[in-house]
């Protein structure tokens, strides 16, 4: 029979970290070593979820290239199993779209990322894994920083401080950990959760009718409760669909006017454009209602700052001194002109591709074409030459050979000596 593993010991394996008494708590500067996770309530709204969800599809289409510099020019990388891992699968249960997004979500609900680098035996990278704890918390251990993650079902692991891409938001006041969003976001939450509810319930109070209902001849009170009761049971309930309630000469029906207070649309939209602003973009990006320039401007102040940072935290944490001195490198990139115009493609385009700063397939790829045979070489108009030449060009001395005598020894240009008449 198969023995069963936990989802834990799939990822972590068994046996794979040191005896946890053997470290000691970090001592910070001006923060607690232990750093517990916002929640994620904020998650539960869906102006949040829309709102996240945009950058993190948007994210999620990152591309992650393993590059090598050498002496200012890149060149091929020495090991393609980094970069088809960070392509096409990070790790066994996510592919590459997946993994992004979700780092991307988390980036914006706690402020705080972790991923797990996992290495085998002979420390070679095996996949990427992001984590999402209970609580983290910061370990000491000859010299050496650890992290131990405290899951919600009681499990704990402890890896080394630098097998952990930690990425950040709202770096301020803690020596390790992004700010948590709940003092910050949880009020305009609140309010926005009231607002529905108060939407909800006048809703459900116009469906129904209000009103006194005034007895014209004395009763006793256990007979006007029952009366009451009745009147309400038969008139006043949802059973009720048309709306109408009819009494005899023993009762009459005072109706109360049911005028339930509600924000107006612009007060909606200001709570939602706080909750937009706080994460950095705006209804026409949530929406896909934008033009070239609202992406691009999105595109600069969100997601390149986070693919940066996501770039030297990856390169810093997958690659040795040593390999980072031998120009390696991790950078994530994205096609922009893909969210261009037409007319913005077409002269790019044209632009690079007569420079020979484009291929054909390149240029295919920005129209979302399928490659040629023979693709990648590079054209380049004649109408450009080197600006080292340029001068030489202008003044007609490229490619210029001196003149000969014709046969006999005489020279048909020869004037006798005289200058040469600069009118001619």
């Amino acid at each position: 029979m198969k023995e069963k593993r936990s989802f834990f010991q799939m990822v972590f394996g068994t046996n794979r970290q040191p005896p946890p008494q053997q470290y000691t708590q970090m001592q910070m500067l001006n923060s607690s070593p232990t750093f517990y996770d916002f929640a994620g309530d904020g998650y539960d709204s869906d102006t949040v979820r829309s709102t996240v969800d945009a950058f993190a599809r948007n994210v999620g289409k990152l591309k992650a290239k393993h590059i090598r510099k050498i002496n200012g020019q890149i060149g091929p990388p020495t090991n393609s199993n980094i970069e088809w891992l960070l392509q096409v699968r990070p790790n066994r249960f996510m592919n590459a779209y997946i993994f992004y997004y979700r780092l991307a979500t988390q980036f914006l609900m706690s402020n705080n990322v972790f991923v797990w680098v996992r290495r085998d035996a002979m420390n070679k990278i095996e996949g990427f894994y992001p984590l999402n704890s209970a609580g983290v918390e910061l370990l000491e251990y000859q010299g050496e920083m650890y992290v131990r993650f405290r899951f919600y079902d009681g499990k704990q692991y402890v890896a080394p401080y630098f097998d952990i891409i930690h990425l950040r938001r709202f770096f301020f006041n803690d020596d390790m950990w992004g700010e948590s969003n709940k003092k910050a976001l949880n009020p305009v939450l609140n309010l926005i959760a009231v607002t529905n509810q108060g939407i909800a319930n006048a809703v459900k109070s116009s469906a129904f009718i209000r009103g006194i209902l005034k007895f014209t001849s004395m009763l006793k009170p256990e007979d006007m409760k029952a009366q009451t009761d009745k009147f309400q049971a038969d008139y006043l309930s949802a059973a009720n669909n048309g709306g109408i309630a009819a009494t005899d000469s023993k009762a009459e029906y005072q109706e109360l006017k049911n005028d339930p207070k509600m924000i107006d649309d612009k007060q909606m939209m200001a709570m939602e454009n706080k909750v937009n602003s706080y994460f950095g973009t705006n209804d026409k990006i949530v929406q896909s209602k934008y033009n070239e320039a609202e992406w691009g401007a999105f595109y600069e102040s969100m997601i390149e700052p986070f693919a940066l940072q996501m770039g030297l935290e990856f390169t810093a944490k997958v690659f040795s001194e040593r390999e980072q001195g031998h120009g390696n490198e991790i950078v994530f990139e994205a096609n922009r002109l893909q969210y261009a115009s037409n007319d913005t493609k077409v002269k790019i385009i044209e632009t690079l591709v007569d420079r020979g700063m484009m291929s054909i397939n390149q240029g295919l790829e920005v129209f979302n074409l399928p490659p040629i045979e023979d693709g990648e070489k590079r054209i380049m108009s004649l109408n450009f030459i080197d600006a080292d030449k340029a001068s030489e060009y202008q003044l007609g001395k490229v490619n210029k050979q001196p003149a000969t005598a014709p046969k006999g020894g005489e020279d048909k240009n020869d004037d006798g000596g005289q200058p040469p008449n600069p009118n001619v």
